[in-house]
């Protein structure tokens, strides 16, 4: 099983955005030094008290000039925000820059007001996507590429760098809402999944969902399928659990309030985006530990992500260091340390 980082930039402690930067990119350093498989990067938008990483493509560069083995992803580049052509040439850049190790995750977010911020109807953001989806993978191609769509056009253009890795950068594509993962498989792309409205059986429903609509598309090969998670990695039981609790149950109430407020997208979980949110909102600690988030001594975490990983079916984890932005900086260091020293050589 692969593990990854999952970085959101937080925002935290009144800390200078400056020193916010240090901290991701000497995160992501460590997981290199430690022989992670991979670092994935949020995308937020209109959120001072969340995060600094409004232009996630653009660190994605700057961890690709500073690292060697690791392979940096977008968790996701929100497509229908930016004009397809120009999320192109940033791919392709990216990808040459860091020698073939770009990993290129898609979505349209769950939030109407980071479309609000653009001047964008979120009601157009499925058909956006769409019309972007099909022109990166036309521009991918190679060759001049013209193409004709109600939100974009391009004219007999030609995409320059072209992309390292062909026939383009693994392309991964997030999904929440059931219609979203048999979507996800008829397109015959990777899939990543976090646990968010819903718990462990629920998501695992909908992941057969989409490896049967991969198969019935005709789509060769099995799938991949990554989680998204919090994981936190402490000394003991005892240690991890005082540590983690208060990050993580004010990660919940966050997600809530931001689901409730901001109008997330209707499919997202059972019965829309209020019912989401209510449930998030009624969440004891004993929920969310038991369904939610990955918290113990290494040894639990070896037991608890081995049972994910059959239970789920899932082939990587996106270890999500600082949900709720509540550890401290040597707290999220020493976590991801210990996961990449006892946990990860369990579970390769």
């Amino acid at each position: 099983m692969e593990f990854g980082l999952f970085l959101e930039f937080g925002v935290r402690n009144g800390r200078a955005p400056d020193d916010i930067f240090r901290e991701g990119f000497e995160l992501a350093d460590l997981a290199e030094r430690l022989g992670m498989h991979s670092v994935w990067l949020a995308e937020f938008h209109f959120m001072p008290d969340r995060s600094v990483l409004s232009s996630p493509i653009a660190v994605a560069a700057a961890l690709a000039a500073r690292t060697k083995r690791l392979r940096i992803g977008m968790a996701v580049y929100v497509l229908p925000l930016a004009h397809p052509l120009r999320i192109a040439e940033e791919v392709a850049t990216v990808d040459q820059i860091s020698g073939g190790r770009f990993d290129f995750g898609i979505g349209r977010s769950g939030f109407v007001a980071q479309y609000r911020g653009y001047d964008i109807d979120y009601g157009e953001s499925e058909a956006r996507f769409d019309e972007a989806l099909e022109v990166l993978r036309g521009v991918f191609a190679g060759g001049r590429f013209s193409y004709e769509g109600r939100y974009y056009r391009v004219r007999d253009s030609v995409l320059m760098p072209p992309v390292h890795q062909k026939p383009h950068p693994p392309m991964y594509m997030a999904a929440t809402s059931p219609a979203t993962f048999a979507k996800v498989g008829a397109l015959g792309l990777p899939l990543f999944v976090g646990l968010r409205g819903d718990g462990l059986e629920p998501l695992a429903a909908n992941i057969r969902v989409y490896r049967e609509t991969w198969a019935a598309a005709g789509h060769p090969g099995r799938p991949t399928v990554h989680l998204r998670v919090p994981v936190y990695a402490g000394a003991t039981p005892e240690a991890a659990e005082a540590e983690a609790r208060p990050t993580l149950v004010h990660y919940f109430e966050r997600q809530a309030r931001l689901v409730a407020s901001q109008g997330a997208k209707k499919g997202i979980g059972r019965g829309g985006a209020s019912a989401t949110a209510a449930r998030l909102a009624a969440l004891t600690w004993e929920d969310i530990r038991a369904h939610y988030v990955a918290v113990g001594s290494a040894a639990q975490l070896v037991e608890t992500l081995g049972r994910w990983r059959e239970t789920l079916d899932i082939d990587g984890v996106m270890v999500e260091t600082n949900a709720g932005n509540g550890l401290t900086e040597q707290q999220a260091a020493d976590s991801v340390q210990r996961i990449a020293e006892e946990v990860m050589p369990a579970l390769g």
